[in-house]
């Protein structure tokens, strides 16, 4: 899930995303602002789930996946849209 909070101030939104990795031990989000080699690592809560927040730039779009124990990339059901990408999949898409 991605929750987006706008600020009237700020030249920049702060995005939550939040994931359900049922026998995940780590998740990451690659991609976000064209930075496939830096992870963002997510914390895991006691629930099970794993969350993150970040800040984004206004007016701006960003591919990015989900990385589950270092190995299977996954994409966010709820992104605003999917992008082909050069492996022959799809990237998730967040748009601001």
């Amino acid at each position: 899930m991605v929750q987006k909070t706008y600020f009237k101030t700020k030249d920049y939104c702060k995005v939550k995303f939040s994931f359900n990795g049922e026998n995940a031990e780590t998740i990451e989000i690659l991609g976000l602002n064209s930075d496939w080699e830096n992870s963002i690592v997510m914390s895991k809560k006691k629930d099970g789930t794993f969350s993150a927040e970040v800040s984004l730039p206004k007016n701006s779009q960003h591919e990015f996946k989900y990385r589950v124990n270092a190995t299977e990339w996954i994409n966010e059901p709820e992104a605003d849209s999917l992008s082909a990408n050069i492996y022959g999949g799809n990237n998730s898409v967040i748009v601001l």
